[in-house]
């Protein structure tokens, strides 16, 4: 696996007033969970979308799910990556089944849309128009 060397950001998704579901997720974990996530989450800055099975697969369309198991617990974050580069986390939550629950993936695709209505998922100003490549204004 070659690490791409233009780099990914990963940013946690932000709800109403501010607030960061999968983060606050995360901080309930013990530390040797919340660690080796921490350490895939790593992995998606370091590789981008090209991070691929057992890491990560794909749910539907552009949500994929970042994998980790230990144990008989298995530890997922639904994201997705935006048009600034961005890997945008959604949901986390852990399973003890293959399949991911539908409420969790419905969730996330609810917050894929909020995020992308704010404008944070395209390389659109704040006029709401598109801005054209290397103006300065696009975010990396």
């Amino acid at each position: 696996m070659q690490k791409d060397p233009t780099g990914w950001s990963v940013e946690f998704f932000k709800g109403n007033e501010e607030a960061l579901p999968v983060r606050d997720w995360m901080l309930g974990l013990p530390e040797e969970v919340r660690g080796k996530l921490i350490a895939r989450i790593q992995l998606l800055k370091d590789h981008g979308p090209s991070l691929d099975f057992p890491y990560t697969s794909q749910i539907e369309g552009r949500l994929r799910e970042l994998r980790l198991r230990l144990g008989k617990t298995r530890y997922r974050v639904l994201y997705f990556f935006d048009d600034r580069r961005t890997c945008i986390l959604l949901n986390g939550f852990a399973k003890n089944t293959e399949a991911v629950p539908p409420p969790e993936i419905r969730l996330a695709l609810h917050r894929m849309v909020a995020h992308e209505s704010r404008g944070h998922g395209s390389k659109q100003g704040q006029s709401g128009k598109q801005e054209p490549r290397g103006s300065g204004r696009e975010k990396r």
